[in-house]
């Protein structure tokens, strides 16, 4: 702890006779995270005959933050690999896309208002960050994933009693150009299969929220912007200009007695990122009851729209969330690979039982449909919608408040609706997928001052 005295002799330092001491607060922390991963069709089926994968991947942090007086500072370094994806003395062998050493986090967030009173406070965030908003369907740092997701950006935030306004914007641009601002929105490193795997040109949002008794309630307007572009064969060019999306809507959580109801719905209009006329909706309700201290249970539907209408695009992405957190974690839907632009209804159940301080096992089930209608080879036969269940099986277990363990196991069993060519186009698929894991994750605090 660092302290900074006042002294009324000198006119240079009059603005700090009210401050009698300021605090500064220094950490530094650690994550080592790896997940051994047995995978018999995740993300999609495989095709009959094609044998399991088998690998173990692993995240390597260290992150530092530090808080003064009208200041907070965070910085994150990550390291994301394939144990043995490097030569053992070298690390040249790989390509550009497979080097996991990056900045995650680098940002400055400044106190507008006078950081001593928590009653208001008005600050500006720059630099590399995550955003996370809600229930993290739509604005998550994606933490499922091992590189998880960041966004460079400037954001306005106002906090006042229970409420709290944020305002966003970036402008993303590929290197220090001496003319244009023709961005390649396909870059090395995007992480998540949203937008097709595209990242935006820009982006900006406003996002306010309320505390009420025993939950909140929150209203978001999320604009983003992708680059023109032109196809030349096979090539994609990028032009002059972008096209604009739109996606706005309201999160509603509380908690009556031992009732916990989750509700959200947004509609996303504009064009999407190749430029077609978007009207797409996301409609969303969980509920979970807590029937002991020790085991809840509850039930869900989710549905996004999909298809076309004419030459309108029904087909509604989730921007910048965790799908991981929601459909399945086989991640079939929305993440890993594409499933088309059919849409999706989800109905779940979920259960969670606390067996002790420690364990915490889970157990959901979840029936998919496609949101609209899906045709078979010929282009003219109509499939029946149901696109299979999902079984996931999920152990968390504390050693210490440092070390952790989280082993799971999904069943999937398919349709061949799934596999046609509208959805994820695997011939000759599998019915049954599998996939485990197991993760050891550690995160220690080497400094606190």
């Amino acid at each position: 702890m660092k302290k900074w005295y006042c002294k009324t002799g000198l006119p240079v330092l009059l603005s700090c006779a009210m401050l009698t001491t300021a605090e500064a607060q220094l950490s530094l922390t650690g994550q080592l995270r790896t997940r051994t991963e047995f995978r018999d069709g995740q993300g999609a089926p495989l095709t009959s005959g094609a044998k399991p994968a088998f690998f173990t991947s692993q995240r390597s942090r260290l992150s530092a933050s530090y808080e003064t007086y009208r200041l907070k500072f965070g910085l994150t370094v990550q390291d994301v690999r394939v144990w043995g994806q490097d030569a053992s003395t070298i690390n040249r062998t790989t390509t550009q896309d497979n080097n996991g050493f990056m900045m995650h986090e680098a940002w400055a967030e400044i106190m507008l208002t006078d950081s001593t009173s928590k009653k208001n406070t008005f600050s500006l965030k720059l630099g590399r960050q995550e955003l996370v908003y809600d229930d993290v369907r739509l604005l998550g740092n994606l933490d499922w994933l091992q590189q998880a997701r960041r966004h460079d950006a400037a954001l306005l935030k106002f906090n006042s009693g229970a409420w709290v306004l944020h305002a966003g914007v970036a402008f993303n641009q590929n290197k220090e150009n001496a003319s244009g601002t023709v961005y390649n929105s396909t870059a090395p490193g995007y992480a998540g299969n949203t937008n097709g795997g595209t990242n935006y040109k820009s982006m900006q949002f406003l996002y306010a929220g309320k505390k009420v008794n025993g939950g909140n309630a929150s209203f978001l307007f999320f604009a983003d912007q992708f680059s023109k572009f032109h196809m030349e064969n096979t090539t994609k060019v990028f032009e002059t200009g972008t096209w604009s999306r739109f996606t706005t809507g309201l999160y509603y959580t509380n908690t009556f007695q031992k009732l916990n109801l989750t509700a959200s719905a947004y509609y996303q209009f504009g064009k999407n990122v190749n430029g077609q006329k978007l009207q797409g909706e996301l409609l969303s309700i969980t509920g979970l009851y807590s029937l002991s201290n020790k085991f809840s249970a509850g039930a869900g539907y989710d549905y996004t729209s999909g298809g076309n209408s004419g030459t309108t695009n029904r087909a509604f992405d989730p921007l910048y969330g965790t799908p991981h957190k929601f459909w399945g974690y086989m991640d079939y839907f929305y993440v890993a690979s594409g499933f088309g632009n059919k849409g999706l209804q989800d109905a779940y159940i979920k259960t969670k039982y606390k067996a002790s301080q420690k364990l915490v096992l889970t157990a959901d089930g979840h029936i998919f449909n496609s949101a609209s209608k899906v045709l078979a080879v010929d282009n003219v036969t109509e499939l029946d919608k149901h696109l299979g269940t999902e079984i996931d099986v999920v152990a968390s277990y504390a050693l210490t408040p440092v070390i952790g363990f989280e082993a799971g196991y999904s069943h999937f069993f398919s349709t061949g609706t799934l596999s046609a060519p509208g959805v994820k186009n695997v011939a000759n698929a599998k019915n049954n997928s599998n996939w485990a894991y197991l993760s050891i994750n550690i995160k220690p605090t080497f400094l606190v001052k």
